[in-house]
C-alpha cells in the first residue's frame, strides 16, 4: 500500500533493548534490521526500564551500524500508546504492532504516530508499520489489515502465539495454511511478506534452517526476524537471488530485449520458451539483486547475489 520503495529486510535480529550483552553487539552482527524489542522479550516488571533505554539504544546502534531499526511494540493498548511514546523517534524506521485485531486497530496507531510525528517535527509519515497478525480472527481479515494504512510496509504471522491461539503446534504444516494466507494478503496489497513456513524457535541446525528460509523465498517470502545472531547469515543468504539466477536473469532480459526488436513476444533459451511472466521475473530478480546491492554499497549486484 505504501508508495515508497519496500526497504531490503532480509533478516530482521530481535534484540532485548535492556540487555547489554545483546545490545552491545547488535550492529556486528550484519542483519539489515534491528528489531529493539519490548514486548516477548521484556518481563512485565521490566517494561517501564525497556522503555527509558529505547532513546540510547536508537542513538548507539546509529553510530556504529548501518541495519534499520524497528522497534517491537506490545499490547494491549495502553502499553502500546507508552511504547509509541519512546519509540516514534528520528533513528526510528519502523514500528512492528504485535497481536493486530484488524484494520481499525491499525488507523488508531497510524494516528497516534502521526500526532508524535507533528509534535516532534519528524517527517509524517516517515515512520513505517509491520502488522504482526497472530490469532485466528485477525486473519480472516487479512486482505483488509494489508489496505489499512499506507504506513503499513509488511506484514508477517506470529507463528508461536498462532500456533497457541488454535491450540497446535507451529509446525510446518500447521503453519502453511495461515502464512499462505498472510503472503496473499501481503502481495495483493503491494507489502512485503515476512516470514518462513515454520517457527523461528529452533536455530540450533543452521543447515535445516537454511533449507527452510530458500523455501520460504521460493514462495515469495522476502525476509524473516532472527531470534539468535546465527540465523542472520542464513537468512541474508536464503533470501538474496544466488549468482547463478542473476546471471540467468540478466540473459532473459537481454534476449528478450532482441526478440522484442525482432517483433517476438516470446523466444526459446536453453530448450525452454520464455514469454511475458517468466520476463517478468527475471525483472523483478535483477531489481531485487540492485536493492541488496544498493544496500551494502555495491555496485555489481552480480557479486552481492547470496551476500551474507
Amino acid at each position: 500500500m505504501s508508495a515508497r520503495p519496500h526497504p531490503v529486510w532480509r533478516s530482521g535480529l530481535f534484540v532485548p533493548v535492556n540487555v547489554e550483552r545483546f545490545l552491545s553487539r547488535a550492529h556486528e552482527r550484519g542483519a539489515d534490521a534491528i528489531q529493539l524489542d519490548l514486548e516477548d522479550s521484556i518481563a512485565p516488571a521490566d517494561k517501564a526500564d525497556a522503555r527509558g533505554r529505547v532513546e540510547g539504544a536508537v542513538a548507539r546502534l546509529r553510530r556504529e551500524g548501518r541495519s534499520d531499526i524497528l522497534v517491537r511494540i506490545n499490547q494491549p493498548l495502553e502499553d502500546a500508546v507508552r511504547d509509541l511514546e519512546v519509540a516514534v523517534i528520528p533513528g526510528v524506521d519502523a514500528i512492528m504492532v504485535t497481536k493486530v485485531e484488524g484494520p481499525d486497530h491499525l488507523r488508531l496507531l497510524d494516528e497516534l504516530v502521526s500526532r508524535l510525528e507533528m509534535r516532534r517535527s519528524l517527517p509524517q509519515g516517515g515512520v513505517r508499520f509491520v502488522a504482526l497478525i497472530e490469532a485466528p480472527g485477525p486473519l480472516a481479515q487479512a486482505h483488509a489489515i494489508a489496505h489499512s494504512t499506507a504506513r503499513l510496509v509488511g506484514l508477517s504471522l506470529g507463528a508461536e502465539d498462532y500456533a497457541t491461539a488454535i491450540g497446535g503446534e507451529p509446525t510446518a504444516e500447521v503453519l502453511m495454511l495461515p502464512k499462505q494466507q498472510i503472503l496473499q494478503a501481503a502481495k495483493a496489497a503491494g507489502l512485503m511478506a515476512l516470514g518462513t513456513i515454520g517457527t523461528v524457535a529452533d536455530y540450533s541446525d543452521i543447515e535445516a534452517y537454511t533449507k527452510v528460509v530458500r523455501r520460504a523465498a521460493s514462495f515469495g517470502f522476502v525476509g524473516a526476524s532472527a531470534i539468535h545472531p546465527a540465523q542472520v547469515p542464513a537468512l541474508n543468504a536464503g533470501f538474496s537471488p544466488s549468482a547463478e539466477a542473476v546471471a540467468e536473469a540478466d540473459r532473459i532480459v537481454a534476449m528478450n530485449r532482441e526478440a522484442a526488436a525482432q517483433g517476438r513476444g516470446s523466444f526459446a533459451l536453453d530448450g525452454k520458451m520464455i514469454d511475458i511472466p517468466i520476463v517478468q521475473r527475471a525483472e523483478a530478480l535483477l531489481a531485487r539483486a540492485q536493492a541488496i546491492a544498493a544496500r551494502a554499497g555495491a555496485g555489481n549486484p552480480a557479486r552481492m547475489a547470496g551476500a551474507v
